[in-house]
C-alpha cells in the first residue's frame, strides 16, 4: 500500500509540475439536449432526423464533427457518461457537483422551495443550497471566471463568475424592455383566454413562451469592463447597434465575448475558466419560417452555413432580409436539424482551438465537452433505460501527460466535473461539505483502470443507477448492460436472475443498497429549515 501511494504521489507530481508556473486554463462546453448517439465518435447505428427528431440511420442527417472527433481520439472520450433526464437538474448537478437530495432541483418544473426573508415561499436558490459552485471553486483557485450562454437559474451573479454574456434561459425580458428584437413568443389574453403569440407576426402559435436566442437574439452582458452597468442589454455601443440585426446569430455573439475575455486574461497572465452553456442542440422557434404546423415545422432552426475542407472551416456570412414573418436567408442559413447544431458546435470548438494557438495557450488548456441530457423527441425527459441520461463526454488536454487515450470504458457522472476542476485548480473541498462527484484526475493521470463502480441519476421521484453489468431505470426495470448494443440503448431486460452471472447478482445487491441514500423526494423535498 505504501509503494502504491508513493507511485501515485510521484505520478501526480510529474503530471502537475507544469502547474507550478501557471495553472492550466479550463474550458467546459456544456451543450444542450444532445445524446451521445448523435456524436459520430460514439458509432451509434441510430441518430435523430430533421426536422422533428426521432430515430434514423439516414446518413444525410448524421452530424459531421471532425474537430471533436480528433480531440476525442487524441484526448479521451467516455463511453458511459450520465447527466439527468432534463435540463435544470443537470445544470444544477454540473454547477454544484451534487445530486438533488441536497440541492432540491428535482426536475425542470419541480424544485424545492423555501421561505425567503420576506416571508414568501419561493424556489430555493441553487447558490444557497450549494455555496461552493464550480465558479466559486475556480475563482478560489485563482482563475478569472466567465459564464456564457443559457443559464436557467436566477441570481447569475451569485455563482462565482466574474463576467458573463447570457442569452435567454433564466435571463428573460420579463417586462418587455429589450428594445432590439421582437423575436419572442409571449403570452397574451384574447377573448379572455391565455394564448401564445409570435410578437414578430402577431400570430397565435402552439409552442412555449420564449425570447429568441438564435437569430436576432436577446443578449445581456454581466460585468463587462466597458459596460455602464452590472447588467446591460447588448448591443450597447454605436458600432454593435449598427451591426446588430436579422443576421446576428446568438452563439456567435457568445463566442466573440468569450474570445475577448480569453485575450484580456492572457495579457494579464491570469488563467481563465470558461463555462460555456450553449443553446446549440436545443429547439427554438424558427422566426424565419412561415410554417407554424407543430408536425412539420423545423424543430431546430438552421445555423450559419459552414464547410470543412482541407483541415479548416469556412463560414458563410449570414445575410437575412425581410420583416414581420416574411424573410429571405439568401442561401446563407442551413436547413433545420439537430445535426446542423452539432456541426456548428464543432465549428465553435475549432474556433476555440485556433484562438488558443494564437494566444500560445493550446498546450496549457484543458477542454471538457459534454451535454445536459438526451436529445429532444428521443431521450429528453425519459427515464427508460439510459435514453435520457446518456450524454457525450470528451476531455482534451494536449500539454499534459494523460495515461489514457481514446475511448474509455468507464462510468462517469457530470457531477464529477466540479471535483475535477477543484483538483486541477488546487482547491481542497472541506471534508464536511458533501460532494457527490469524484475527480477524474487520478484516473486520467495514473495507471488505474477504474473511475467509479456506479453512476446515479434522477427524474423527480424516479431514480436511475447502473454499474458495469446492471442498470436499474426509473421504472424499476433491470437491464443487462455488460455488452453495448449498436444503438447504445437496446439492452436486454433481466427477468430471471438465475440466468445471469454471479457478478450481475452481486452488483444488483450493491445498487439496491445505494439508492435509499438519495431517495428523499417525498420526505425532504424542500429546503431544510434554515
Amino acid at each position: 500500500m505504501r509503494l502504491l501511494l508513493l507511485q501515485f504521489l510521484i505520478g501526480m507530481t510529474l503530471n502537475f509540475s507544469v502547474f507550478a508556473q501557471k495553472k492550466p486554463n479550463i474550458i467546459v462546453i456544456f451543450a444542450d439536449d444532445i445524446s451521445a448517439r448523435e456524436m459520430p465518435i460514439y458509432g451509434s447505428s441510430k441518430w435523430s432526423p430533421a426536422p422533428q427528431g426521432g430515430n434514423t440511420s439516414d446518413l444525410k442527417f448524421r452530424a459531421s464533427t471532425p474537430v471533436i472527433d480528433q480531440l476525442a481520439k487524441e484526448g479521451v472520450y467516455v463511453k458511459t457518461a450520465w447527466a439527468t433526464t432534463i435540463c435544470s437538474p443537470s445544470r444544477a448537478m454540473m454547477m454544484t457537483g451534487r445530486y438533488a437530495h441536497i440541492h432540491k432541483w428535482w426536475h425542470l418544473k419541480d424544485r424545492g422551495t423555501w421561505i425567503n426573508p420576506n416571508g414568501k415561499k419561493v424556489t430555493w436558490p441553487l447558490y444557497m443550497s450549494s455555496p461552493k459552485t464550480i465558479g466559486h471553486i475556480a475563482k478560489e483557485g485563482g482563475y478569472a471566471t466567465y459564464w456564457a450562454g443559457k443559464t436557467q437559474m436566477s441570481g447569475v451573479d451569485q455563482f462565482g463568475f466574474d463576467e458573463g454574456v447570457f442569452t435567454p434561459g433564466e435571463v428573460r425580458d420579463r417586462k418587455n424592455l429589450y428594445p432590439y428584437s421582437d423575436f419572442k413568443i409571449k403570452p397574451k389574453k384574447i377573448d379572455g383566454k391565455r394564448v401564445l403569440v409570435n410578437v414578430d407576426t402577431d400570430q397565435q402559435v402552439k409552442y412555449y413562451a420564449q425570447d429568441g436566442w438564435y437569430w436576432q437574439p436577446h443578449v445581456q452582458l454581466m460585468n463587462h469592463p466597458e459596460a455602464q452597468n452590472k447588467f446591460e442589454w447588448w448591443p450597447n455601443t454605436k458600432e454593435a447597434k449598427k451591426e446588430y440585426g436579422l443576421s446576428t446569430y446568438g452563439p456567435d455573439v457568445e463566442m466573440e465575448y468569450i474570445m475577448e475575455f480569453m485575450e484580456r486574461k492572457t495579457k494579464e497572465d491570469q488563467p481563465f475558466f470558461i463555462y460555456h452553456t450553449s443553446h446549440l442542440g436545443h429547439d427554438g422557434w424558427n422566426f424565419f419560417s412561415r410554417d407554424t404546423n407543430p408536425k412539420t415545422r423545423e424543430k431546430w432552426p438552421g445555423t450559419p452555413k459552414i464547410k470543412w475542407e482541407n483541415g479548416k472551416y469556412t463560414r458563410t456570412k449570414p445575410h437575412v432580409t425581410g420583416d414581420e414573418g416574411v424573410y429571405d436567408t439568401h442561401n446563407t442559413v442551413t436547413e433545420g436539424g439537430i445535426h446542423t447544431h452539432i456541426n456548428y458546435l464543432d465549428y465553435q470548438v475549432w474556433q476555440y482551438m485556433n484562438k488558443l494557438k494564437e494566444l500560445g495557450e493550446e498546450n496549457n488548456t484543458i477542454i471538457i465537452f459534454s451535454a445536459d441530457n438526451g436529445t429532444s423527441k428521443y431521450g429528453k425527459g425519459s427515464f427508460v433505460s439510459q435514453k435520457g441520461v446518456h450524454v457525450p463526454m470528451v476531455i482534451y488536454a494536449p500539454g499534459f501527460d494523460f495515461t489514457k487515450k481514446g475511448e474509455q470504458d468507464i462510468l462517469v457522472n457530470i457531477s464529477d466535473i466540479l471535483p475535477t476542476v477543484a483538483e486541477i485548480a488546487g482547491v481542497a473541498i472541506p471534508k464536511d461539505y458533501e460532494i457527490n462527484g469524484k475527480s477524474l484526475l487520478p484516473y486520467l493521470t495514473t495507471k488505474t483502470n477504474e473511475h467509479r463502480e456506479w453512476i446515479y441519476s434522477y427524474h423527480k421521484d424516479k431514480q436511475l443507477i447502473r454499474g458495469k453489468n446492471v442498470l436499474i431505470d426509473g421504472h424499476g426495470k433491470y437491464f443487462d448492460v455488460s455488452k453495448n448494443p449498436s444503438d447504445l440503448i437496446s439492452f436486454p431486460v433481466i427477468t430471471d436472475w438465475s440466468k445471469v452471472s454471479e457478478a450481475h447478482r452481486k452488483e444488483k445487491e450493491m445498487l439496491e443498497k445505494i439508492l435509499p441514500k438519495y431517495d428523499n423526494f417525498d420526505t425532504e423535498h424542500d429546503a431544510p429549515q434554515l
